[in-house]
């Protein structure tokens, strides 16, 4: 610390450069806290997904819808506890860019075998219950679009029109969900399944998929065989596994979002190792004489070793600090856009803790090669430069 006025001063003697390269790390930085986010967001579904559900489907793909006679027929598989189901309703409210979940669900079983995850009082499930348009949707939705119970909402489908060819479904609001724990789903809009078979003009007596409760988590595996045993060689086998890898292998349709952004973060760093160690390198041969002066008026050589590694570290610390909180900044405004689809957007501690370590990381690796030049220096050797 007592060195700290050389090294801020020689940081100010090539201005314009040490200004862009503190950019180009914050630049770095706030790519990674952006994708560090989004990565998490896409895995947090697995994450939440309960050890005691499965989630069945159609054995050629996820739109591919199941006869609703299987889910009696799941029921009665020894181990399981309870059984629903949920179909995809893919709709939208007033413009095509308001994007949400939409499931068509069974009653109040949906929220029994959920009760971990949310929360619906007791008089908005009942009234819920008794309203054959009526809805129940999330807080963060219901937040997005300024949603009260009561309010009539008409949605868009762009897959189901209506036996009459009209594709505007009305649904009243008559509940809004929340959750319990701040990273889980709070998005999606819920309406019955009566309701959207019996209007619906194709695909009758069909479900997109069973959600099954097991009474024994351990039991999972043997469970999900036996549901897959009982419609094998059916014209619609079924494909059973947990929630949690159900939710991974979805999120991964998109992408292995995580391995995508641990290429595209390590092509990025690799990169500000070479800009940043350059512009360090450059300092160190501009004071050669310099350094060399210092060493002769008494300064030692682990001295010099410190300053030119502690302009590095400084230099790493403001860039870094400067994109962690722009990230953080962007990720808060972003929330309320990509709720519907990455409910759990939002930086979490984790990412800023292995930024720090990444900056300081990037700070030593820069200054290291630079600051062992320095200290190696002779001073005849480094006077005989001028």
């Amino acid at each position: 610390m007592k060195y700290i006025y050389f090294v801020w001063k020689n940081l100010g003697r090539k201005k314009i450069r040490t200004v862009l390269t503190i950019l180009s790390i914050m630049i770095a930085f706030l790519l990674f806290g952006l994708l560090r986010t989004m990565g998490s967001a896409f895995e947090m579904g697995a994450e939440l997904a309960g050890e005691d559900r499965l989630i069945s489907i159609h054995k050629i793909s996820l739109i591919q819808p199941l006869p609703i006679s299987h889910i009696a027929k799941i029921a009665g598989v020894n181990g399981v506890e309870d059984v629903t189901h949920a179909s995809w309703f893919g709709g939208y409210y007033q413009d095509p860019k308001n994007q949400f979940a939409q499931f068509a669900i069974e009653g109040d079983k949906y929220f029994s075998i959920y009760d971990d995850l949310v929360t619906l009082p007791d008089e908005q499930l009942q009234a819920w219950l008794k309203n054959r348009i009526g809805a129940v949707v999330g807080r963060a939705t219901a937040t997005r679009f300024g949603w009260k119970v009561g309010d009539r909402i008409p949605l868009i489908s762009s897959i189901y029109p209506q036996e009459n060819g009209d594709r505007t479904w009305e649904f009243v609001v008559e509940g809004i969900y929340d959750v319990k724990d701040e990273h889980a789903d709070s998005s999606a809009f819920l309406f019955h399944y009566d309701y959207f078979d019996e209007a619906k003009s194709f695909g009758k007596g069909t479900v997109g998929w069973a959600i099954v409760k097991v009474e024994e988590p351990e039991q999972s595996a043997r469970i999900a065989a036996d549901i897959d045993a009982l419609f094998a060689n059916s014209f619609a086998e079924t494909k059973t596994s947990s929630e949690k890898d159900f939710a991974a292998s979805f999120a991964k349709q998109f992408a292995d979002i995580g391995l995508i952004t641990t290429y595209i973060l390590s092509a990025v760093f690799f990169t500000m190792l070479l800009v940043a160690g350059n512009t360090m390198a450059q300092a160190v041969r501009e004071r050669i004489p310099e350094l060399a002066i210092l060493k002769t008026i008494g300064f030692s050589d682990f001295a010099v070793l410190n300053m030119v590694l502690a302009e590095s570290l400084l230099i790493s610390i403001i860039g870094g600090a400067l994109g962690l909180a722009a990230a953080w900044l962007v990720a808060g405004a972003m929330a309320s856009q990509v709720a519907a689809f990455m409910p759990g957007f939002a930086m979490d501690v984790s990412v800023i803790l292995l930024g720090a370590i990444l900056i300081l990381s990037l700070g030593f690796l820069t200054g290291i090669l630079p600051a062992l030049q320095g200290m190696r220096l002779t001073i005849v050797n480094a006077l005989g430069r001028r």
